[in-house]
């Protein structure tokens, strides 16, 4: 009997935690979903004195920094040329809670002390602090474009998890070698710093997705992801290049944006596990 060809099902390949908003993560084989976004996912983030959000955008050397989380809740940073340091998780009644700006919107976190202010400002020769959302709950909405009631998220960009397929940066990497700046490819997945990752798609299929199940969570597909400079950004070297914005401008607009994965805001709870199949629940073909 020859044999059949087997069709490949949709599966989660890896997931990715980043404590510290902007700086490396790590990528555990399992991880639960709360209504904001993987536990433990961007509950810190930097600011500048001013209360704005510190990011690669304008400071690439946040790149091969990273951050790793302490039993306790807190988290180990590191960078180069810096002793690590630990941090622990700053208690919101004595310190109190300053304002900062996440791209607009005003969000009260917890300063997380002089120790840690004076590391990343010695890392990044600017005045910044490191400050930590102590209630996720409550503190910062998702965009009311796209949420439903009571939605909220962490100090991520503006959505709980990213989703993007191995099939699709197969694809962007092709376009990249055929384009004028070949010499940076092929691109590695960290570049999009998604929270999840699914093999055994077709490429671009998730553009179609309205809503998904992984494992035993529920997502909603909020809208696709547009990217910016910090997909140029070599996230080992912090060297920026032209790609992927150069291919993705050419090949993946939507409006102003030049896109790449989608955003996900959870409809339920649970577990995720690499390996888990992932099921196409809805299109935005449906009507």
């Amino acid at each position: 009997m020859p044999n059949e060809e087997v069709t490949p099902r949709p599966a989660l390949r890896s997931l990715h935690v980043y404590p510290v908003k902007a700086l490396g993560g790590f990528a555990p084989a399992q991880a639960a979903v709360e209504p904001w976004g993987l536990a433990g996912d961007r509950r810190w983030m930097v600011a500048d004195r001013d209360g704005k959000a510190v990011t690669q955008r304008q400071h690439a050397a946040l790149a091969p920094a990273s951050a790793a989380p302490l039993p306790d809740g807190g988290v180990r940073v590191s960078a180069p040329g810096r002793a690590p340091l630990a941090v622990a998780v700053p208690d919101p009644a004595p310190c109190g809670t300053v304002a900062v700006d996440v791209f607009g919107t005003k969000v009260e976190a917890v300063p997380a002390g002089a120790e840690a202010d004076a590391w990343f400002s010695a890392y990044l020769g600017a005045d910044v602090r490191l400050v930590h959302m102590d209630d996720p709950a409550r503190r910062r909405p998702v965009d009311p474009a796209y949420a439903r009631g009571g939605e909220t998220v962490s100090f991520a960009d503006g959505f709980p998890l990213l989703v993007t397929t191995t099939a699709s940066l197969d694809a962007l990497n092709a376009l990249i070698a055929a384009g004028d700046h070949a010499d940076e490819g092929p691109l590695p997945m960290e570049r999009f710093r998604p929270s999840v990752v699914v093999d055994g798609t077709a490429a671009w299929e998730e553009d179609r997705w309205a809503r998904i199940a992984v494992g035993e969570v529920v997502f909603r597909v909020a809208k696709p992801c547009g990217r910016c400079v910090v997909t140029t950004t070599d996230q080992r070297t912090g060297v920026r290049g032209k790609e992927p914005l150069r291919t993705l401008s050419r090949h993946r607009r939507s409006g102003s944006k030049v896109i790449f994965g989608q955003n996900l805001v959870p409809e339920s709870t649970g577990t995720l596990r690499v390996g888990d199949p992932v099921r196409v629940l809805a299109t935005r073909d449906d009507g």
